[in-house]
């Protein structure tokens, strides 16, 4: 069964000022992401999700009823723990 991926205000923002070349890899990794999500997701505190891609992390939060992933938080690996 796919997946639906919605995105925050905030963390589509931070995918739309990436270059385009690095911003349609993480859109071709989501694309995967759908099909099958809990092969790449790793649990992180609580309810939520990791996904990495590249440097790149995305704090992802599921709703399993409705099957939809929610990408709550997108930014590079050094600074998105700091964020949360």
């Amino acid at each position: 069964m796919s997946y639906i991926i919605k995105w925050t205000p905030k963390s589509s923002k931070g995918l739309k000022r990436l270059p385009k070349g690095v911003a349609l890899r993480i859109w071709n990794k989501m694309e995967k992401l759908k099909e099958n999500p809990f092969r790449y997701l790793e649990h992180y505190e609580g309810n939520g999700y990791k996904f990495r891609i590249g440097e790149y992390r995305l704090l992802i939060d599921v709703d399993f009823k409705n099957n939809v992933l929610i990408v709550r938080v997108f930014d590079k690996r050094g600074r998105i723990y700091e964020r949360v």
